[in-house]
């Protein structure tokens, strides 16, 4: 069962400092056996403080763009981040597997990057420094490259396993009760390539299926692609996740058309999988 649950839209102030703008708000509630499937969606994290740089961490009233500067510590955040859009998965035992871009962006490396790219410079110069970041970050990953693979909470138990997902079994054909696809941030590395996350989910009647990948494309100079897999089949008190991390230069990938660069579906078989980490999600069952 899927519900649409139509929201009043948050009120923010408009550029022009004039009056408040309506942005709308997406969510929707799909019920699948014990989980609850639900993500909300809107519209990408302001630019600009909302209360003249005035915003003090930990206090009310301090704006979302704030909020994410006093967080990450990072100097830049990425051009597009959907600070609203999330996918979370719920069972009735209060077990919770939830995608969501700052906790993403907390695992964005905040030191000097060895990939060694004339744009770097460029994309650092595009764009001003941030008014709330600390004078002691000199250097941060500018690909925003992360290695994040969910959030769950104490009522998952994860441990290593030796179970795989079987991807032959979720290519059979089956109806497809619950489909969402959401972009959690996104970067242009000014017009050299992308950085890009999202999330896609898929209940089908034998089971939900979430694929998360990290995508990047420095023109030229290399191609990664962080995924992780989490399978849950009817019946079980657990999810299969994989994760797996891939990546190559450019210069090692002669034999593919490049046309395929920039296509994550097509180019991901092409990359070396350079580690693999097979996990199980049990849920705690209470006392």
């Amino acid at each position: 069962m899927t519900t649409s649950t139509p929201q009043a839209p948050p009120q923010v102030i408009g550029e022009d400092g004039l009056g408040p703008v309506r942005l709308p708000v997406d969510r929707e509630t799909h019920q699948f056996d014990d989980w609850t499937i639900a993500y909300t969606k809107s519209h990408i994290l302001k630019s600009i403080c909302v209360n003249n740089n005035r915003c003090v961490a930990g206090e009310d009233g301090c704006c979302e763009l704030c909020l994410y500067y006093f967080t990450l510590e990072l100097p830049h955040l990425p051009d597009m981040v959907f600070h609203r859009n999330v996918l979370r998965i719920t069972h009735t035992s209060g077990a919770q597997l939830e995608f969501n871009p700052i906790d993403a962006l907390k695992m964005v490396r905040n030191e000097k990057l060895d990939l060694k790219v004339a744009c770097s410079e460029e994309w650092r110069e595009s764009r001003p420094e941030a008014a709330h970041t600390s004078d002691k970050v000199k250097h941060f990953d500018w690909t925003f490259s992360t290695e994040y693979s969910g959030t769950t909470n104490e009522r998952f138990a994860v441990e290593p396993t030796d179970q795989r997902i079987d991807m032959f079994k979720l290519m059979k054909r089956e109806p497809i009760l619950f489909y969402h696809d959401l972009t959690l941030f996104e970067d242009e590395l000014h017009d050299h390539g992308i950085s890009l996350l999202s999330v896609k989910v898929r209940v089908m009647p034998s089971g939900f299926y979430v694929l998360l990948r990290y995508f990047l494309r420095v023109d030229g100079v290399l191609i990664r692609i962080n995924d992780t897999r989490f399978h849950y089949e009817k019946g079980n008190d657990y999810i299969l996740k994989e994760f797996s991390h891939r990546e190559a230069k450019v210069a090692q990938l002669k034999h593919v058309p490049p046309a395929l660069f920039t296509n994550p579906n097509e180019i991901v078989e092409q990359l070396p999988v350079l580690r693999k980490v097979n996990e199980k999600l049990t849920i705690v069952k209470s006392e």
